[in-house]
Order: C-alpha cells, then sequence, then structure tokens
C-alpha cells in the first residue's frame, strides 16, 4: 500500500472552538478553515513494516523555508513525533495534532516504544504495547505507526524512514544518561517544537486512580469484578460491600426527603391558590350581597315599589260627591207599656234622634 499515492486533498470547513484541552488555540498556528491532507480517515493508520518503500530512489531533505512554504502533494514533508502513548488522552492528540499542521503538506509518522524499553527506561505502563499501538493507530492525525521505536533517535533510523523533522515540546528530555534525547536533532536543524497540554498527562491520570482507589474499586466490585482481580483484601472487601449499603441507604433517605419537599410545595401552592379563590369568591359574595340588601339595594326599591302597589289595590279614590246619601225614615212614636203616657225622652222624635245617632256612630267606625 502506497501512502503517498492514497493520499486525498479534502477541504474540511472546521469550526473554531473555545480555547481547552481538545480545540486549537491562536498558539497552534490553526486557521478555522484551510485545506488537509487526510490519509487514513476511513481505517486506521498503517504500521510502517507494512508499507513497502522503493529504497532505490533518493531521498533528499527539505529545509525548514521550503516546508514552511508547500510542498508538491506527491512530496509531503515527512514527520516524526515519538512516544509512550499509556493512557491515551486528549493531550497526546493535540501533540499529534500540531505536529500534522506543523506544514500545509504534512506526512505524520509516530513512533511508539515497545514494553520492555518502556519499563527499562521510564517504568510499568497500565496499557500493554498492543494496547499503545492500536489507540495511536486511530487517531485521525496519524499517517503510519512505527512499533518498537528507539528510545534515541539515530541517523540510520531516520534515512530509513526519509524523516524530514522530528516533533516534540521543546522541553528538554532527559533519559538514558542524556540531559535531552533530542539534542543532536535540534543542532541538526531538524527539530519542530510543539505545545504540551496543561493539566493532562498519564502521570496526572494515574494519580487521580491512585487517590480515588476506593470509589473506583467499590465500583469494579459492583460491576462483578472479583476481589482477587482488584487484588483486594477479604477485610477491604467487607469493607466495601458495607459502604455500598450505606450509601445505597442514604440514597433512599436522600430521594424520601426529595419527595417530601416536593409534596409540601406542591400543598403549599396548592392552599395558596385556594386561600386567593376564597378570597376572591368572598369579595364577590359580599359585592352581591350589598347589592342586593344594602341601603341603596335592590330589595329596598322593591319594597317600596310592592307597598305603593298594595296601597293602591287597599284603598282606591273616591270623589265625595258620588257617595250615596242616606235616607232617614220617620220612626213611630214609642210608648211605655201599661202607660198611656209618652216619654218625653223616649217620644218618637227624640228616638228617631238617638236612633239616628247611634246609626252615625256605627257608620263612622265602619268607615
Amino acid at each position: 500500500m502506497d501512502a503517498q499515492n492514497s493520499a486525498k486533498v479534502n477541504t474540511r470547513k472546521r469550526r473554531k472552538e473555545a480555547p481547552g484541552p481538545n480545540g486549537a488555540t491562536e498558539e497552534d498556528g490553526i486557521t478555522s478553515k484551510m485545506p488537509r491532507c487526510a490519509v487514513g480517515l476511513r481505517q486506521p493508520a498503517p504500521f510502517s513494516d507494512e508499507i513497502e518503500v522503493d529504497f532505490n530512489k533518493p531521498y533528499v531533505r527539505v529545509t525548514m523555508e521550503e516546508a514552511s512554504r508547500g510542498t508538491p502533494c506527491e512530496r509531503p514533508v515527512r514527520v516524526y513525533a515519538d512516544g509512550i502513548f499509556d493512557l491515551f488522552h486528549s493531550g497526546h492528540a493535540r501533540a499529534l495534532m500540531q505536529a500534522k499542521n506543523l506544514f500545509p503538506n504534512t506526512y505524520l509518522i509516530v513512533g511508539v516504544c515497545s514494553d520492555e524499553l518502556t519499563h527499562n527506561f521510564k517504568g510499568f505502563t497500565v496499557m500493554n504495547e498492543s494496547e499503545r499501538y492500536d489507540a495511536v493507530q486511530h487517531c485521525r492525525y496519524v499517517d503510519e505507526v512505527v512499533r518498537n521505536a528507539p528510545w534515541t533517535l539515530t541517523p540510520e533510523f531516520l534515512a530509513e524512514h526519509r524523516i524530514d523533522f522530528v516533533a516534540h515540546d521543546d522541553i528538554p528530555y532527559s533519559s538514558a544518561g542524556s540531559d535531552d534525547v533530542y539534542k543532536h536533532i535540534k543542532e541538526a536543524g531538524m527539530f519542530a517544537p510543539t505545545q504540551r497540554t496543561e493539566g493532562i498527562s498519564t502521570s496526572d491520570i494515574i494519580t487521580r486512580i491512585v487517590r480515588d482507589y476506593d470509589v473506583y474499586a467499590r465500583r469494579n466490585l459492583q460491576r462483578g469484578y472479583t476481589a482477587k482481580e482488584l487484588n483486594v483484601s477479604f477485610i477491604n472487601e467487607k469493607k466495601y460491600h458495607l459502604q455500598e449499603r450505606v450509601d445505597k441507604v442514604k440514597k433512599k433517605v436522600k430521594d424520601v426527603e426529595e419527595k417530601s419537599k416536593e409534596f409540601v410545595q406542591k400543598v403549599e401552592e396548592k392552599s395558596i391558590d385556594l386561600i386567593q379563590k376564597w378570597e376572591e369568591k368572598s369579595r364577590e359574595f359580599i359585592g352581591n350581597f350589598l347589592e342586593m340588601f344594602g341601603p341603596e339595594g335592590a330589595l329596598k326599591h322593591m319594597l317600596k315599589e310592592g307597598k305603593g302597589r298594595m296601597l293602591q289595590a287597599i284603598s282606591p279614590k273616591q270623589s265625595p260627591s258620588s257617595s250615596p246619601t242616606r235616607e232617614r225614615s220617620p220612626s213611630p212614636s214609642f210608648r211605655w207599656p201599661f202607660s198611656g203616657k209618652t216619654s218625653p225622652s223616649s217620644s218618637p222624635a227624640n228616638f228617631s234622634r238617638h236612633k239616628a245617632a247611634a246609626y252615625d256612630i256605627s257608620e263612622d267606625e265602619e268607615d
């Protein structure tokens, strides 16, 4: 497989993100929109020992000026970056992104050191070499991966892989009895510096795991790992199980408290609504009562109208001339029994007068 012939020019519209661990910054020198030579975006990057190289063709290194100006697509600038890449994280990815974008047309080769070499010079790794190779293979900026990369770069290695520049952060890397393993690369003018991502590294991740060991041990025990697999003692295993039960009880109590608070809040809201509705209804009732029974209410006017109609129905008006006159007939003379004399007071005239007076009195009473 010829990686150079398989290179495709792909114009991507990149959204400029805010500075962050995974976003490009102004220090990276990457514009928001730029043409990219993308290789292996659909498949993992190939290993160097799987690529056939024609060593009969002479290879002439390009200068920094030529590389910065831009080279033809069929002659990309071959940049090499190496490392351990244990627990591959965003800091690794950003370093490789910077290396890929050092020049307009870059072919990025990444070397990954083996377990034996790493354990001898740096220390024990979390991931084995196969896992680290695979992680680097699937980084989108990588075009080729070198397995079992050397700790110190020799001229023979640089010539074998036809490397133009070596990318790494500018901080001196002391190891293998040297103050800086990239010193001879810098002196040869083949060094291209990149920037480290602060706040994240493999050592930082391991420190977090060690610091929160109990939390992760409890989590993995809960997920089905055995105490033997986690190297946890019998006492610690029982302690973690007890802590897990206590946490579950605390969580249940917390859930009950939250539900109780929600219930009380709902009751308060409903009570407030009921009070407001009651106040509105009471105001409405009082207003209606005053309109009906108040001093100038509708009931008073209704009583006045009813009283007037009753008075008109009971006592209708009559003119004095139309009232009938009563004719008084003369009464016969009155005589006392057993006597031939008539009493003056009992004379017919007097009797008539008394009768008329009595009649008048009764008429007045009827009226």
